[in-house]
């Protein structure tokens, strides 16, 4: 199925202009579920309920009440929040240019793929200038009546937009305890460095799955068929509070792996 552009908008950094159309670069593959009610299976619904009278209370007539840390509520109402709003706009507004991963992924939020929206030639020049200037982009724009900053980027040869993080969403490394423990010594170092080595890898997402969201559906399509599924046994493990000994254990177990697959390689080779 072809991605569907979620809304549209104009690049802008200095005279330039560059009509595009966002598309999300993620999708939401939660398995989603009905409350029903238990007795008659009939779907339930949620409701406010003022809890001194019972009564149901309608979302037009509800206010909105900020407690502050001396313990003061402050009440607001859905209009005055209204107007706080940032103004409507299409422009996605380049404000500055940085080097290539200057800004790390603790502010990564949310990605997005640019498409053009008419002007092919003016998107296609934009992409050379990514390309060319080596640089990513920081933007902000307006979408859905919500102000975002993000980063201007290529990815593969084509434009994202990678949503960020504010800064005061971002809790500061420094806030947390220095790492404590006695260094290791020569033998349980060079154990580390084999067992990291072993592990070293080509990082492949599709051989990462939700095997939560997999063992649901496939809960779901055993019942659908009248059938039930057996629950996997939990693998038990036994940690060892020595370090040597747990390394020893896991350069073992890597070192018995890798012989078993190779086996079965030649096997089926032969």
């Amino acid at each position: 199925m072809a991605a569907r552009a979620i809304w549209k908008g104009v690049i802008t950094f200095g005279q330039v202009r560059v009509p595009v159309k966002l598309y999300s670069a993620i999708e939401d593959r939660t398995v989603h579920f009905r409350l029903l009610h238990e007795k008659d299976h009939a779907p339930v619904k949620q409701a406010m309920v003022n809890p001194q009278t019972d009564a149901r209370v309608e979302f037009q007539d509800t206010l909105r009440a900020y407690h502050t840390d001396e313990g003061d509520q402050v009440m607001l109402s859905p209009e005055e929040l209204e107007e706080l709003r940032p103004a409507k706009s299409r422009d996605i507004e380049v404000i500055e240019f940085y080097p290539p991963e200057a800004i790390d992924h603790r502010w990564y939020d949310r990605p997005y793929y640019l498409g053009p929206d008419g002007d092919a030639e003016q998107y296609a020049a934009l992409t050379e200038a990514l390309r060319d200037a080596a640089q990513e982009g920081l933007a902000r724009w307006v979408m859905r009546n919500k102000e975002y900053i993000g980063a201007l980027r290529l990815y593969q040869g084509y434009p994202m937009l990678m949503a960020l993080r504010y800064a005061e969403q971002v809790v500061p490394v420094e806030e947390l305890q220095a790492p404590r423990g006695k260094p290791l010594d020569k033998r349980e170092l060079d154990m580390s460095r084999q067992l990291i080595g072993m592990l070293e890898s080509e990082f492949d997402p599709s051989e990462y799955q939700d095997e939560y969201r997999e063992r649901v559906l496939e809960l779901i399509e055993q019942k659908q068929r009248g059938g039930r599924i057996k629950k996997p046994p939990k693998p038990k493990k036994k940690a060892s509070d020595d370090l040597s000994k747990a390394l020893e254990a896991s350069l073992k177990g890597m070192k018995d792996g890798s012989q078993k697959r190779k086996g079965r390689a030649k096997a089926s080779a032969g």
